[in-house]
């Protein structure tokens, strides 16, 4: 019954070791595959098939007992294996998947696993477990060129048997289609169709390594949409804030395109090109927000964002339907809050993300690229992985305000689906002082531009003096002076009229000789400083002395009738005046000094 090899297997050997089958009986325990029952679904572009064994201990006077046994796949096969999990049947499956290790078998070529038992199996027990494997890239279309018009049909070949190192009682196989459009298929042990559904067997006593080909030839028109190369960057921020972002390059794997395309008939005709991929939904985490799809033109404003209680669905659709061979690139990104995946206890830090993310339903990628950038000053990093991934080495990472970079984490790995989509934690120390470093640097940097400027404007750097620049800078210095006194001197008229104020409720006459002592001899000293920066403003050939003259007289004007002002206070305080009147005066004195302070004023902005 021998065939050659094709399709997707599974060897299944117990054993509490790695013992090459040809080992002596008393090597291993005495087991068998007392009933398998797979189920191979070939409904989308992926071959996922799922094998539930009773695994028994048949004893024969051994009473060792099993603790792990071996699953294995054809050496011509195993490069398209892209997921391998096995649980015991009838437990929780997230709770209870069993560790899978590889391991090598002497005198046998091809990949083997390790899958230890939960408990150890005794001499007449029995287990069962359920094995599921998924296959990228091994339905191929036939015919390889199809037009816009015709539908898509694939081959598919495998092994009608489950393929084992030891004899299997009884077993089945149940092949899930895409379609009922069945072009052939083999008929061993005339198997019954019901629609898209081929059922095999019961076969009974199939003998150790059996094989024999199963092919399937039908229509299959589900997406074969394929990430070639993804790159998934997430910038963590200890700020409040991790940056996602993914570039991605897809490739549609089905029947080539063949002849022109006609988006007349594809818009008119709903069966037109019924195997092309017009869009697909990404799951987005349910904290994403700023989300933004991208290509090499720009913005991709056919897009359409649904936020849900538990995610955010994002739709996506390419500027052009996507046909077999044809590619298409985009970038997808979005901001998450870091307290929902960040955690720390003092200086040590956990990030826990999905090493990555789901991009479409039943989604294939061949090769996908992870960075993890992390704070500048991260150290001790180290990565808990679900699974096998590789690294690069570290990187640097530069952006605003670093000083010596931030360390990236490179990992990738090939041939992934949907059943990778699960967590990762990265581990690291960072130092909470370091916060400080960024707003430092700021306020630095703006100490050291401001510093600059002040030095700058105050240097001179021509090479010959100028002197007419130099006369200029001394008639505004001069200018400034005069300016600074003048508001002093108008600075006691206020304080005067305080005095005067305080002195018609007082009715103290020494409280008022004292404000005019004070007056007179500061502004005496006020006027001669401003007489003497006058003459200055003259021997510097200046035409701003003459309105400094100006101003003079019209402050004597000003002086005149701030002292006349506190004459009619005395007389209106000794009863020499009537209130009426010196009200009616008062008005007098206050508008022509208000005009004489307005004119000083005119001049003070001509200066």
């Amino acid at each position: 019954m021998e065939a050659p090899a094709a399709g997707l297997f599974l060897l299944l050997l117990l054993g509490t070791w790695a013992p090459a089958p040809g080992s002596a009986p008393s090597e291993a325990p005495p087991l068998i595959n007392e009933d398998v029952k797979r189920t191979v679904d070939l409904s989308s572009h992926l071959a996922k098939v799922t094998a539930e064994v009773v695994l028994a201990h048949l004893g024969g006077g051994s009473t060792s007992r099993a603790t792990s046994f071996l699953l294995a796949l054809e050496p011509e096969l195993e490069a398209r294996l892209a997921h391998l999990g096995v649980q015991v049947k009838g437990e929780d499956e997230e709770e209870n998947n069993l560790e899978v290790r590889e391991t090598k078998i002497k005198g046998k070529s091809g990949r083997f696993f390790t899958v230890k038992l939960p408990v150890a199996l005794d001499p007449g027990a029995k287990i069962s477990v359920i094995v599921e494997t998924v296959y990228t890239h091994v339905l191929h279309p036939y015919p390889t060129q199809i037009t816009q018009s015709e539908k898509q049909f694939v081959v598919f070949e495998g092994n009608h048997y489950f393929y084992s190192p030891y004899p299997t009682k009884t077993q089945t196989m149940r092949v899930k289609l895409a379609s009922r459009n069945v072009e052939s298929y083999t008929k061993l042990g005339n198997p019954t169709r019901s629609e898209d559904l081929l059922d095999y067997g019961p076969f009974r006593d199939v003998p150790a390594y059996s094989q024999d080909t199963f092919k399937v030839h039908y229509e299959n028109n589900s997406p074969f949409l394929t990430i070639t190369s993804m790159t998934r960057v997430i910038e963590v921020s200890h700020w409040g804030n991790i940056a996602v972002e993914e570039n991605v390059d897809l490739k549609h794997t089905g029947a080539v395109l063949k002849g022109p395309f006609s988006r007349y008939d594809y818009q008119r005709q709903p069966d037109s090109g019924i195997s092309s991929i017009r869009s697909f939904k990404t799951i987005l985490p349910a904290a994403a927000q700023d989300v933004y799809y991208r290509d090499e033109i720009g913005n991709v404003s056919t897009s359409h964002l649904l936020i849900l209680d538990d995610s955010v669905e994002m739709e996506i659709r390419p500027r052009f339907p996507l046909f077999g061979g044809w590619k298409t690139h985009y970038i997808v990104g979005y901001n998450l809050p870091s307290y929902e995946y960040l955690y720390n206890l003092g200086d040590q830090y956990a990030l826990k993300m999905r090493f990555v993310d789901h991009v479409f339903d039943e989604q294939v990628i061949d090769s996908l690229t992870v960075k993890i950038i992390l704070p500048e000053g991260a150290k001790n990093i180290e990565i808990d992985s679900p699974y096998e991934i590789s690294r690069a080495p570290d990187e640097l990472h530069y952006t605003y305000l670093d000083t010596f970079g931030r360390p990236v984490i490179v990992a990738y790995k090939k041939n992934l689906v949907e059943q990778h989509i699960q967590d990762i934690v990265v581990h690291y120390t960072f130092n909470k002082v370091l916060m400080l470093q960024e707003p430092l640097l700021v306020v630095a940097a703006f100490y050291i531009l401001f510093f600059t400027v002040i030095i700058y404007v105050r240097l001179d750097f021509s090479i010959t003096k100028d002197p007419a620049a130099e006369a200029r800078m001394k008639v505004a210095c001069i200018t400034e002076q005069v300016l600074t006194l003048v508001n002093k001197r108008i600075g006691l008229y206020r304080h005067f009229d305080e005095t005067v104020n305080r002195y018609k409720q007082s009715r103290d006459i020494s409280t008022l000789n004292s404000g005019k002592k004070n007056l007179e001899t500061e502004h005496k000293a006020l006027t001669s400083e401003i007489a003497l920066l006058q003459s200055r403003l003259k021997t510097e050939g200046s035409d701003l002395c003459d309105r400094v003259s100006e101003m003079q007289k019209l402050d004597a004007q000003v002086k005149e009738l701030v002292l006349k002002s506190a004459v009619e206070a005395e007389r209106l305080v000794a009863g020499k005046l009537k209130k009426d009147t010196y009200i009616e005066n008062e008005k007098l004195i206050s508008g022509k000094r208000q005009e004489l302070v307005t004119k000083i004023d005119h001049i003070l902005d001509a200066l």
